[in-house]
């Protein structure tokens, strides 16, 4: 995928110095950059390799002075680092947009509903009365247990395992590996000092994106809005 310092300029509302129409098709850091690629330049330590590095464009703070010759495409910003930053979610968003299809071996429970434009990737386990939105990515080894719900746009990385009976709203964001559902910590004391295990048949119901375990209660329905980080 390839894109030209023109379009990169709408996309981080910069002023280019050079060749407008040179193309880069991936990143590289300015020491180590090679032709075709995009780099930046934010912390003043590394400006010595502005001047030699091999990068096709690079990105600047705007009030950057110069104090030789640069041969890369320069691609003036108020913020570098925000601007390279930028940049890479885009990248990765159209990366993701283009997975389709459903990848082998995979399992999809045949009372499970899917939508249009997924991704389904390998060793992924749908199960029973499973429904999936439209342009949803499942990414390997994705387990969603019986009755759970998943809504458009939605993103799972590899290993979200997701319990039965639990909803994930539009356009979330679960990292690799997150846990949704699991059982809490409900145990009822014995008289003889032991603890017997209380099952938590609740739910848990996520609207927005997340990067960690999510627990069911006893009962009812645990829902979750904004979240920054928590358990």
């Amino acid at each position: 995928m390839q894109f030209n310092a023109a379009q990169i300029a709408i996309l981080v509302n910069g002023k280019l110095e050079g060749d407008t129409s040179v193309s880069v098709s991936s990143f590289g850091k300015i020491e180590e950059a090679k032709p075709g690629q995009l780099s930046f330049l934010a912390n003043p330590k590394y400006e010595e390799y502005l001047y030699h590095t091999k990068a096709s464009i690079i990105i600047i703070n705007e009030s950057l002075e110069l104090k030789q010759p640069v041969s890369a495409t320069l691609l003036r910003v108020a913020d570098a680092y925000t601007a390279f930053a930028t940049l890479l979610a885009k990248y990765q968003e159209l990366i993701t947009q283009q997975l389709t299809g459903i990848q082998q071996p995979s399992y999809i429970a045949d009372s499970a509903t899917l939508g249009e434009n997924n991704f389904i990737g390998a060793f992924v386990y749908i199960g029973e009365n499973v429904r999936v939105g439209n342009n949803v990515k499942l990414f390997p080894s994705v387990v969603l247990g019986n009755n759970v719900s998943i809504g458009d746009n939605t993103i799972l990385h590899a290993g979200v395992k997701v319990y039965f009976d639990c909803v994930i709203g539009k356009n979330v964001t679960v990292h690799a590996g997150t846990v949704i559902g699991s059982d809490g910590f409900g145990y009822a004391p014995q008289k003889d000092g032991s603890y017997q295990k209380v099952p938590q048949i609740g739910n848990v119901v996520i609207e927005v994106r997340v990067n960690f375990t999510w627990v069911k209660k006893l009962i009812g329905i645990v829902i979750t809005g904004a979240i920054t980080s928590g358990s």
